[in-house]
This record gives C-alpha cells, structure tokens and sequence, in this order.
C-alpha cells in the first residue's frame, strides 16, 4: 500500500500561522485516511515554530516572518523532517498546502505580505521534488487520485 504525505491542516488540525485548519473534505482523503494512507505534517511546526505564529514569506531560498525575523532555519529543519519521513516510509507522493512558503507546491506568496502569488515552491515542495516525491496541492487532487490509482 503505498502511502502520502499530508499537510496535517488539510485534516482539521490547527496548525497554520492563524492557528486556523484550511481541511479538505473529500471522499477519497476520507478513504485513504480511513486505509492508514496518509501520514500527516505540517513542516512549520515540525521546525519548530509555534502555533499561533506570525505570517512568513519566502525571499529568494531564505523565510522570514512579517516582523523581518529571518525564520530560514525552522523552514528547512521541517523540510528536512518531511524528507526523513518520506524515505522510512518509502512515500512518493505528497498532498501540500498550496502558496505556503513551506509547501507551495506551483505557487508561493511572494515576500512582500501583500497577497501577491508568484511562480515557485515552498521549501518543504521543493526539497520533497528534488528528492523525487512527486508533490501535490488542493488544486491537484484530482491529478493526485488518477497518479496514486495508477502507482
């Protein structure tokens, strides 16, 4: 049974900066959940950071929070924790949050706080693609389905 790696807000818990879920409610996560698929994180907190939080942005390959604290290090200790854990469980696929600066997976906010989106991939996406586990977003579930159904 091959397994996915799970943004742990997708599953209701209260993990982002806002201390907010942003949850999926979908009949296959609910399946695949219910299978023992899924194995969950959020590589923010995995880094070290709290919950609540303040926001954060990528600027260039380093973080930093709305107040200028450069967060770079607890970014990259998640992604790193993300990776480990892809690799004991042999995990190819991810299923990431979106324009987050950890798991952007096409997209990120641009580091300007503004709601500005450009092309790019949180740290988490981009060292989980580097490493060849293909990573998807909210907007790539379907595509995740067809991919995990054919694997």
């Amino acid at each position: 049974m091959n397994k996915i790696l799970i943004s742990s807000c997708f599953l209701g818990n209260k993990v982002r900066y806002d201390g907010q879920t942003k949850s999926i409610v979908d009949p296959q996560i609910a399946t695949w959940q219910q299978q023992g698929c899924l194995t969950v994180i959020c590589p923010e907190v995995s880094g070290g950071l709290s919950v609540p939080r303040a926001r954060a942005e990528q600027i260039g390959k380093q973080v930093f929070d709305e107040f200028g604290v450069d967060v770079t290090a607890q970014f990259q200790l998640g992604a790193i924790h993300a990776l480990e854990l892809c690799q004991q469980q042999q995990i190819k696929f991810a299923l990431l949050k979106e324009f987050s600066p950890s798991c952007g997976s096409k997209q990120i906010y641009n580091g300007d706080f503004n709601g500005t989106k450009i092309k790019g991939q949180g740290v988490t996406a981009k060292l989980l693609t580097e490493h060849g586990i293909a990573v998807y977003s909210e907007l790539t579930l379907a595509q995740l389905i067809i991919d995990y159904n054919r694997a």
